[in-house]
């Protein structure tokens, strides 16, 4: 079903320069997520802080996307650590341009936890449920970045009402997930793993010697790429004292790349990490290995990707990291930390490595195995294409965001129609209700992923199993703990009919047999048939 969805991310324009100050992944995700909501039918209106005099208040981005400048604050920019006293503006023009529309919102997706107050104050004023993709967490960020972290405290107590009173919660990796449940009590029933993204059409493996030709590159060194925001806790640092030991240790001819800046000609005023790491540079003697490329767009990042031998991604810890998803959808292998969405992406030994955040011996170690090991960075390179293919495209992303709006709008709809009363053991009837719709969906999104994962390697099984039987062999099956009941059952299957009631019995034998064996194939056939088998 069409639905009219109006997404908020209060800082983060999606029509602003990924790579500057405050301008990211989060950009980059409503971005993607509004223009593939809009291609599968949705009408979208993304609504951002007015940041500077001239935009249009309503700008006909997209087909199906509207961009709204609301005026909350100063038309200029504004670091978002002192955003907070501007969101008051921010909800009443809302509500009051939700007031003037002819057809109502179905639904309200906020971005970052200014976004979700907002939203949670439209709730309450008109009753437009919500769901929220925090994109960063208040305690996480306070764990890591201790008094550097500039956001006041009244963080925390908003981001509690938020996770209280959103009707949905998108975890961006596993340990988004885990954070939500342990630092902030999230209901469980109210989440829903759903992780970022790359746009196919946007980026692809360049053949490295055209991609080294446009951006300017030589071809006889080994290159190795940064790309993101250039701020302390990306790793920065990390990844250039790596590099320069992985260089010292093993006299390669290589250059490091680092791509991102406030500006397209990096300027250590407008980005005061940039100055530290040449500092850096010159400390560990690499300074004329080191080159600082300043802000790229969206159509020029290709090509850095597909240039580099490897990228390396170190931050103390990332909410998800979009740019080891997109370097992966280049063709290119990624030394990862082992941190939030990165070690939920980069398939370590497979399509990358993952190495402890800080930890520069490890960063040159593995820059040593991929340089020398020729064959393993190029299967790293074929299977990091193939995952990110089959798992973290965009269109699947907005896919699974649609479903679960539909999941998220049912629920409401159903809480609506029953009685909140306590039950025995003094639980809200409607907690229960969410607990058992939970169950249903965590089981529908296992035989979807498992569709979408296993469908090879279940048809790989098959045409072993037929090749041991037409050779006149047996198949025998094992299984550990409850897979030992599934391994029974599955013999039984085969050596009863299943669904070909007409083919003979196969030789097939369970090892771990026992009287689990007779009630899983009596419960499907009856005892009298298994006695005449």
């Amino acid at each position: 079903m069409r639905k009219r969805i109006a997404m908020i991310s209060e800082h983060a324009s999606p029509i602003a320069d990924p790579g500057s100050v405050d301008s990211g992944g989060q950009n980059i995700y409503v971005a993607h997520v509004a223009r593939n909501l809009a291609m599968a039918g949705h009408q979208v209106d993304v609504f951002t802080r007015r940041d500077e005099a001239a935009p249009p208040e309503i700008l006909e981005w997209e087909n199906g996307v509207l961009v709204i400048h609301v005026p909350a604050g100063p038309a200029e920019f504004v670091r978002k650590e002192e955003l907070l006293d501007h969101m008051g503006d921010f909800t009443e023009h809302m509500i009051a341009f939700f007031k003037r529309q002819d057809a109502p919102y179905n639904l309200v997706h906020a971005n970052f936890w200014m976004s979700g107050l907002v939203a949670a104050d439209i709730k309450r004023a008109l009753g437009t449920p919500f769901v929220i993709t925090f994109h960063a967490l208040g305690r996480v960020r306070r764990q890591h970045q201790e008094n550097n972290d500039e956001f006041p405290d009244q963080r925390f107590k908003i981001e509690d009402r938020i996770v209280k009173e959103a009707d949905g919660i998108i975890a961006e990796c596993p340990q988004d997930e885990r954070d939500l449940v342990c630092l902030y009590e999230a209901e469980p029933a109210k989440i829903r793993l759903i992780p970022c993204g790359f746009d196919p059409h946007e980026l692809w493996p360049v053949e490295k010697e055209c991609a080294r030709t446009k951006i300017g590159l030589p071809e006889d060194e080994w290159m190795v790429l940064q790309l993101g925001r250039i701020v302390p806790r990306k790793g920065v640092d990390t990844a250039i004292r790596g590099f320069a030991r992985f260089v010292k240790e093993n006299d390669v001819p290589a250059r490091m790349v680092i791509v991102g800046d406030a500006s397209k000609s990096p300027d250590p005023k407008l980005t005061p990490e940039i100055g530290r790491l040449l500092e850096i540079a010159a400390e560990e003697q690499v300074s004329d290995k080191i080159l600082f490329s300043g802000r790229r767009g969206r159509d020029e990042i290709r090509y850095y990707f597909s240039a580099a031998d490897v990228f390396i991604s170190t931050p103390w810890y990332e909410p998800f990291g979009i740019t080891p998803v997109e370097s992966m959808a280049c063709g290119t292998p990624v030394i990862g930390a082992r941190v939030g969405g990165i070690k939920y992406t980069i398939l370590d030994g497979e399509t990358g490595y993952l190495v402890s955040p800080n930890d520069p011996a490890a960063v040159a170690r593995r820059l040593a195995e991929l340089h020398k090991d020729q064959k393993k960075h190029a299967r790293f390179s074929k299977q990091a294409i193939k995952r990110v293919n089959e798992m973290f495209t965009w269109e699947k992303v907005a896919s699974k965001l649609a479903d679960f709006y539909d999941d998220v709008l049912a629920r409401v709809e159903m809480l609506q129609e029953i009685p909140v009363e306590k039950g025995k053991n003094g639980r809200v009837a409607e907690d229960n209700i969410l607990v058992v719709m939970k169950g249903f969906e965590d089981a529908l999104r296992a035989f979807e992923q498992s569709q979408e994962v296993l469908g090879e390697s279940v048809l790989e099984a098959a045409e072993t199993i037929i090749a041991c039987l037409e050779g006149r062999g047996k198949v025998m099956v094992c299984g550990n703990g409850g897979s030992a009941a599934d391994a029974q059952h599955f013999a039984a299957e085969l050596v009863g009919r299943f669904v070909s009631h007409d083919r003979r019995g196969l030789p097939i034998l369970a090892l771990t047999a026992e009287t689990a064996f007779l009630t899983a194939w009596s419960n499907d056939v009856g005892y009298e048939k298994i006695f005449a088998r």
